[in-house]
């Protein structure tokens, strides 16, 4: 039998598979999916693991938007202020997390993975249906973390190409920890513990004929009304220059995350209106 070649890729590399990066991943290296690590039998003890706290999302006309806090908390404590909890994740979708941080992280990263790898293998993206029900069975899959108290829940948005109304094209799903996949129709939604307040806000807020820039101030209003009364979110922090992270999605632009001078100019201004009216 001849020798290996040195170097030479391993066998599951090199054989036609499936179009689902996650499924090759099981198949090939089953060790690095995010549900499979090896998790102490028990719960873990409260605030044990950094959380991530409050998202939003909502739809304008033409478009949809994302938004999410910075804090990461560890029961009482502040575990982390400028974390990241929104991310793009392909050219016209994109996901914030809430619950386990550290896990909902890698999920994300492995879901941008598994959108790339099925667009490169087909030719063509999937459709918005297909995106959330591939992130579905990502967070199903991590069930029995959620049992121990590792729980994920992210909001997807994205942008639906395939809508006969361009204008109400931007779409909301959010999840529970089963995987169950809930479309929002009601244009808003949010997740996370400061998401009771920010859909107050929301309800008075939201205006599903307003444009993009109306849209942000929108939800920076919320998030700021969150962290008014819950303590595990943050809110725009001006002295650090931590301010709200935002993505827009459009059909023009697809999906962009605000730089950080723009959304600090937002959320600058959210807070010199609140010192003229706290209450909003």
């Amino acid at each position: 039998m001849a020798a290996a070649v040195s170097g030479a890729l391993p066998p599951a590399f090199r054989v036609v598979g499936s179009s689902s990066f996650t499924e090759f991943l099981a198949a090939a290296a089953p060790d690095l999916l995010p549900g499979r690590h090896r998790i102490p039998d028990g719960a873990l003890p409260q605030g044990a693991v950094p959380h991530g706290t409050t998202i939003v999302a909502l739809t304008f006309r033409g478009g949809v938007l994302l938004a999410g806090d910075r804090r990461a908390t560890m029961g009482n404590l502040v575990a982390q202020r400028d974390i990241e909890k929104v991310f793009v994740t392909d050219a016209y979708s994109a996901v914030g997390i809430a619950g386990t941080a550290g896990i909902a992280t890698e999920i994300v990263r492995l879901y941008t993975v598994e959108l790339e790898h099925y667009e490169k293998i087909e030719g063509v993206p999937l459709s918005l249906d297909g995106k959330a029900n591939r992130l579905a069975g990502m967070i199903r899959a991590n069930l029995g973390a959620a049992m121990q108290g590792l729980a994920v829940l992210p909001v997807f948005v994205g942008y639906d190409l395939n809508a006969t109304d361009p204008d109400r094209a931007g779409r909301i799903v959010s999840f529970d920890v089963v995987g169950g996949r809930y479309e929002e129709h009601s244009g808003f939604h949010s997740v996370g513990s400061g998401s009771l307040f920010a859909k107050s806000a929301l309800k008075k807020q939201h205006d599903p004929n307003a444009d993009e820039q109306t849209a942000v101030r929108a939800a920076v209003e919320a998030l700021y009304d969150a962290a008014d009364d819950d303590t595990a979110t943050g809110g725009p922090d001006l002295n650090r220059r931590i301010y709200p992270v935002v993505v827009t999605i459009t059909a023009a632009d697809g999906a962009q995350r605000l730089t950080d001078e723009e959304t600090g100019a937002v959320a600058e201004a959210v807070v010199a209106a609140r010192r003229e009216n706290p209450g909003g």
